[in-house]
């Protein structure tokens, strides 16, 4: 935890309420986003129990499972996900426009700009917290390689035909949401976290009542008391107030209500199996429904206050500006979700089970490439997260108070103005060391030369308390022996530099998969050769 999120927490004690971490919004919240709120069943986490889905908050699509045991009731839960999400998700996926993208020519090797379709929009998943991305990752492991009965007619419980795809839609949303800065599939309660500090720890952070009840506690209760409270509260029936937000559910919850409720359900349908004549079965297929109805109350009762806690927290972040770079990071959210639409037109085959080397290779340095540029974007955004940085001497802004004309030496000089800034941060400033700023949205980087006489002495830095630091401008000035007006601060100018990086550079080039050495495994579907052992002897035996 950062210097700066400790003051915050500590803040938002003494306040007693949470405190901004941010001054824009740093994530996209689109229009109509399918809010998804999962339970599943205690001591086996791919059965799901039921869930509150939908995109209108006052008409949410309730589905349940009166017998999490039964595979036949959870693949008819599946199919009824399926079909609430992937409407959803075609509504996105016809709406096209045309854009340019760099690909090799297979010729001649070359980056070329060919014109391509992207889809105009793309769907946004929210779930609570983080255990609803775990979920919706396990359930996309588990479905997108169920055999349905038109493709192994002998397969044991075949899944309905659209099981799959929702599988494999649900494994992309799970992936990307892997990628730093990505809002396909939101964890509202990390969202909120990442805008809010509260004074509680990261790890309760995770309730999303508590969460809530930091950033907007009611009228005269301060935010520990209301936390405390929705964590805690019980009604007279001894059951939580606020449940937790899932896919979890409470042990009084499960003991008290659910068990007793699915036992019912158990009798009803076993003595429905036992009915002999037809006034008979009209009884007990009554006694049925009425059990799964009161399943069904229950699965509403637990998951209705997350429901609309998930609302509120959506209400609190549009009430933040959006920041500059997230409609960029939202256009790369499009491309993957257009890049997986047409992956699944052309009949390809579901996401592996295992990435090959250079397949995980690629995510990993993709994560970290997009960790980093996430980083910087969101402190370019936000004077408050660089605020942040500055504190941590990973940047520094002041006031420039002179500017010097030099240029470089060589056949064709070129201007590298001097420009003295005024500070009272500390950045941690080596020899010759780059700083940027941004300049008409482009980084401009600067090298350091030195500290000012006055400001400090040569020898030392800030520790020895030195103001004024001394850089030389590089680049974004112009091919003339002029700089081009604007290109070059002028005194009085109110100037960040940052010591990171604005634009983040790509790694080396890996092998294609079918490349791939034989250290790393070989070609992928390709069995590695291995010597066979050699044959146990008595010699080998005590």
């Amino acid at each position: 935890m950062s210097l700066i999120a400790t003051l915050a927490r500590l803040e938002a004690v003494r306040a007693g309420h949470a405190q901004p971490a941010a001054t824009v919004r740093h994530r996209h919240v689109a229009e109509r986003p399918l809010v998804f709120v999962p339970l599943t069943t205690a001591g086996e986490a791919g059965a799901p129990l039921g869930a509150l889905i939908g995109t209108d908050r006052d008409a949410p699509r309730l589905l349940a499972v009166p017998q999490p045991r039964d595979r036949d009731l959870r693949f008819a839960f599946l199919a009824e996900l399926a079909d609430v999400i992937l409407p959803y998700i075609d509504s996105y996926a016809d709406t096209v426009e045309a854009a340019e993208r760099s690909e090799t020519d297979p010729e001649t090797g070359k980056r070329v700009k060919v014109e391509v379709e992207l889809c105009a929009d793309a769907p946004q998943l929210i779930v609570p917290s983080r255990a609803g991305i775990d979920f919706v990752r396990l359930l996309g492991r588990s479905m997108r390689f169920r055999r349905t009965a038109e493709q192994d007619p002998e397969a044991p419980h075949p899944a309905p035909p659209r099981v799959p795809l929702l599988g494999r839609w649900l494994t992309h949303f799970g992936e990307r949401a892997r990628v730093p800065g990505s809002s396909l599939l939101l964890a509202l309660s990390e969202v909120l976290a990442r805008h809010w500090t509260t004074g509680q720890s990261s790890l309760e952070d995770q309730h999303l009542g508590a969460l809530l009840a930091w950033i907007a506690p009611p009228e005269g209760v301060s935010g520990a008391e209301a936390a405390l409270r929705a964590e805690l509260a019980r009604d007279a029936a001894g059951q939580l107030e606020c449940p937790p937000a899932g896919p979890a559910t409470d042990p009084a919850f499960d003991n008290k209500l659910l068990a007793p409720a699915i036992e019912r359900y158990d009798r009803a349908r076993t003595a429905l199996a036992a009915a002999e004549d037809g006034l008979e079965a009209d009884d007990r297929l009554g006694a049925l429904t009425a059990a799964e109805q009161h399943i069904r109350a229950l699965v509403e009762q637990c998951t209705r206050p997350t429901w609309e806690k998930v609302w509120d927290g959506l209400d609190l972040l549009r009430t933040l500006p959006e920041g500059a770079h997230v409609a960029e990071r939202w256009t790369r959210d499009r491309w993957s979700f257009t890049g997986h639409r047409d992956r699944v037109l052309a009949g390809e085959p579901p996401q592996p089970r295992r990435d090959d080397a250079v397949t995980a290779a690629n995510k990993l340095a993709t994560r970290e490439r997009e960790q980093a540029r996430l980083d910087a974007q969101e402190a370019l955004d936000d004077p408050l997260v660089m605020a942040g940085r500055r504190l941590a001497g990973e940047a520094f802004a002041g006031e420039v108070t002179d500017v010097a004309m030099a240029y470089s030496e060589g056949r064709r000089p070129s201007p590298r103005p001097l420009v003295t800034v005024r500070t009272d941060d500390r950045p941690h400033l080596g020899e010759r060391a780059r700083a940027y700023r941004s300049l008409g949205g482009k980084p401009q980087s600067a090298e350091f030369v030195g500290f000012a006489e006055d400001g400090a002495p040569e020898e030392g830095g800030p520790e020895a308390g030195g103001s004024l630091i001394v850089l030389r401008i590089l680049d974004k000035m112009g091919r003339g022996k002029e700089p081009e007006a604007g290109s070059v601060p002028e005194k009085g100018d109110h100037l960040c530099f940052t010591l990171f990086e604005h634009e983040q550079r790509g790694g080396a080039k890996l092998p294609d998969p079918e490349q791939t050495p034989w250290t790393h495994g070989g070609p992928p579907g390709e069995e590695s050769v291995r010597e066979t052992p050699d044959p146990v002897t008595e010699e080998d035996v005590l």
